[in-house]
């Protein structure tokens, strides 16, 4: 086998365990009656209570209207509390409710039960090695991503020419 069939196998198996661990988790996620993107709301509140809208919205990187929309449909189904800041009613607090707590606990034993699973049969050395080799290669990836970054201009300007 060759090294670049090796390296491309490699980053496929990745994807590919990935996206399955994905599908999984959001399928046991589902069964706590929230989804996916409501879940990542609650367990982000459950770390920082009391965070607000705004403040979650720069946590996930979208805008403040998509944080509200999720936000709407968690308060509705009775899984967190919106108050409006005392100081600046513009803000609102964000916090969660018992049935959210309770989502939350269910979650937390998933994430340990898929945890467990994922490295059966793996002593902890591999698995060791394994967190070394993963961190070396976001690092690379890393390095790449800046790299691409300081010559966007470049790249942009060299393909309107080639597209001339």
């Amino acid at each position: 086998m060759s090294d670049e069939k090796l390296m491309r196998d490699t980053i496929m198996m990745i994807h590919r365990t990935e996206g399955i661990f994905k599908k999984y988790l959001d399928r046991k996620v589902s069964y706590t009656g929230v989804y996916p993107t409501q879940h990542r709301l609650l367990m982000e509140l459950n770390l920082n209570p009391g965070m607000s809208q705004i403040g979650l919205a720069e946590k996930f990187g979208v805008s403040a209207a998509a944080i509200a929309v999720s936000l709407k449909k968690l308060e509705k189904g009775g899984y967190i509390l919106r108050l409006m800041d005392k100081e600046d009613n513009r803000v609102n607090q964000v916090s969660i409710t018992e049935k959210g707590k309770e989502v939350i606990h269910k979650s937390i034993r998933i994430f340990q039960e898929t945890d467990q699973a994922f490295f059966e049969g793996f002593q902890e050395e591999e698995i060791r090695q394994l967190l070394g080799y993963m961190e070396r290669v976001y690092a690379n990836m890393e390095a790449l991503n800046q790299k691409a970054e300081k010559e966007k201009g470049k790249w942009k300007k060299k393909c309107r020419l080639s597209a001339s």
